[in-house]
C-alpha cells in the first residue's frame, strides 16, 4: 500500500486525486489518498504519521490559503516541516504555478521529488507520477521540467534577494515598497537594481526592460 497525502485548500482538488489514483491499477502496489485543505490541518497529519505510520507521498499545492487571509504560511513552508519530521517521505508540489523563479526558489529551499504543473495534471500523468516518485524519483511535468533548465543554461548567478527584487518587479510593486519585503532600505534596492541593469546588458533602459531581459534568460 501506498499512502499518500494530498494538502490543498481547495477540497475538490484533493478528491480528485484521491479518486482518480484510488481507481488507478498499479503494477505492484495500491493507493490510499489521505486529504487536508489547510496548512494546519495537513501539519497535524504530518506530525501524526512521524509517531506512526509515514505517507510515501505528501502532494502540496504552494498556496493554502486565499489571498485575503493574509496567513503567510505556504505549502513551501509545511514541506520545510515536513523534511525535517518525516525526511523519509517525498515531496511533490501540485501548483499553477509555472514561473522560473518559483519553480527554483522551492527547489532551492526543499529539492522537492516531484514538480507538477496544474495545468499539465491528467490521469495519466498523476499516475505516472506515483509510479515515478516510488520507483525513481523525480518526477515533473514538462512545464515545471522547462523551466528549470531555462535556469540552468544560464551563466548569470543571482542570489536570494536579487531573484526576489526581481520576482517583485515583475510583479508592478514599486521600490518603496520592495525594500520592506526583503527587509533592506530603498537606497539598498536601487543600487541592487543599477547591478541587475549592468549584469543583463542594460544601459538605458527601465525597470521594464530589466524585467523583459530577466523573463528572456529564464529569471522569471
Amino acid at each position: 500500500m501506498v499512502r499518500i497525502l494530498a494538502v490543498d485548500d481547495h477540497e475538490m482538488t484533493t478528491l480528485g486525486y484521491k479518486y482518480i489514483l484510488e481507481d488507478a491499477e498499479f503494477k505492484d502496489f495500491k493507493v490510499k489518498v489521505e486529504i487536508a485543505k489547510s496548512y494546519d490541518a495537513g501539519k497535524d497529519k504530518i506530525t501524526f504519521s512521524a509517531q506512526s505510520l509515514r505517507y510515501d507521498i505528501i502532494l502540496l499545492d504552494i498556496q493554502l490559503f486565499p489571498p485575503q487571509s493574509k496567513d503567510p504560511r505556504t505549502g513551501v513552508d509545511l514541506a520545510i516541516l515536513a523534511r525535517k519530521i518525516v525526511p523519509e517521505s517525498n515531496l511533490v508540489f501540485m501548483s499553477s504555478y509555472g514561473d522560473n523563479y518559483r519553480i527554483n526558489n522551492i527547489f532551492k529551499k526543499v529539492d522537492p521529488e516531484g514538480y507538477m504543473v496544474k495545468s499539465e495534471i491528467d490521469e495519466l500523468s498523476l499516475k505516472a507520477m506515483v509510479e515515478t516518485v516510488i520507483h525513481k524519483p523525480p518526477y515533473y511535468t514538462a512545464g515545471a521540467l522547462a523551466a528549470m533548465r531555462r535556469k540552468m543554461a544560464n551563466d548569470i548567478m543571482l542570489d536570494e534577494q536579487d531573484e526576489k527584487i526581481l520576482y517583485l518587479l515583475s510583479m508592478g510593486v514599486h521600490t518603496t515598497d520592495i525594500a520592506p519585503a526583503i527587509a533592506a532600505a530603498p537606497s539598498t534596492v536601487e543600487a541592487r537594481k543599477r547591478q541587475l541593469k549592468s549584469i543583463f546588458g542594460i544601459r538605458n533602459g527601465n525597470d521594464l526592460a530589466l524585467v523583459e531581459e530577466a523573463r528572456k534568460r529564464g529569471f522569471l
